[in-house]
């Protein structure tokens, strides 16, 4: 028995281990309101229920200015000036808007990520340590059992 090296006690293991990145994602991320603003616009505009709002705002827009009386059409077909004015600005709006709500999440994204690793890794550890001590738990149980064989 005195060549089995016994793996970490529980002690040192609790010394070892670096505490987990507990509220990471608080402390490193405090979004601002206007960055909630901007997750809030790019989590809506991405939606389905979004695209529905423009193609109905689209196709109420230039059927009303194709079809209506001529004395009620605000927007001449086949220009559609202010329709276009309208929908270039909605997407100029949008679109920074949109790119500041994917960094936010991205950020998050990213610190979620870290701390998975950081996670994985104390649990990695952990198995090793797991391991060694059922090793040597192995190597005690088929020392005990060859004691006993040479006994009898």
């Amino acid at each position: 028995m005195d060549d089995l090296k016994a793996p970490i006690s529980l002690e040192e293991f609790r010394r070892k281990q670096k505490k987990i990145m507990e509220p990471v994602l608080k402390d490193k991320v405090r979004p601002s309101t206007l960055d909630k603003i901007a997750v809030w616009i790019t989590n809506h505009v991405g939606s389905m229920g979004f695209f529905l709002i423009i193609f109905t705002w689209t196709a109420i827009w230039l059927s009303w200015n194709m079809l209506a009386p001529k004395a009620a059409r605000f927007d001449p077909y086949p220009a559609f000036v202010l329709w276009l004015f309208i929908s270039n600005m909605i997407q100029l709006f949008l679109l920074p808007l949109i790119m500041i709500g994917q960094n936010v999440q991205s950020r998050h994204a990213d610190l979620r990520a870290e701390a998975d690793l950081h996670i994985n890794t104390k649990a990695e550890f952990e198995i090793e340590t797991v391991l060694e001590h059922l090793e040597y738990q192995n190597k005690i149980m088929i020392q005990i059992l060859q004691d006993i064989e040479k006994k009898e």
